[in-house]
């Protein structure tokens, strides 16, 4: 189901990614569940397609994620 605001994601999201994150997460998980209604995968898709619009802006360093601009040197 669609998530009205970033406290309504998951806690592990929550916990792990940074506010900016989360809002490119919750944005693309709704467009994506919008746009898969009647696909049994609906939810499934639209998560995959939420962490791949995150990884485009933000990529794992250690255990905290980071902006890719601030490391793309």
């Amino acid at each position: 189901m669609p998530y009205r605001s970033n406290d309504d994601l998951p806690a592990r999201l929550r916990r792990h990614l940074p506010p900016h994150a989360l809002d490119i997460y919750r944005e693309a998980f709704n467009h994506s569940f919008a746009s898969h209604v009647g696909d049994i995968r609906q939810e499934e898709i639209a998560h995959r397609t939420a962490w791949s619009a995150v990884k485009r802006s933000y990529m794992k360093l250690a255990d905290r994620w980071v902006p890719k601009s601030a490391h793309s040197d």
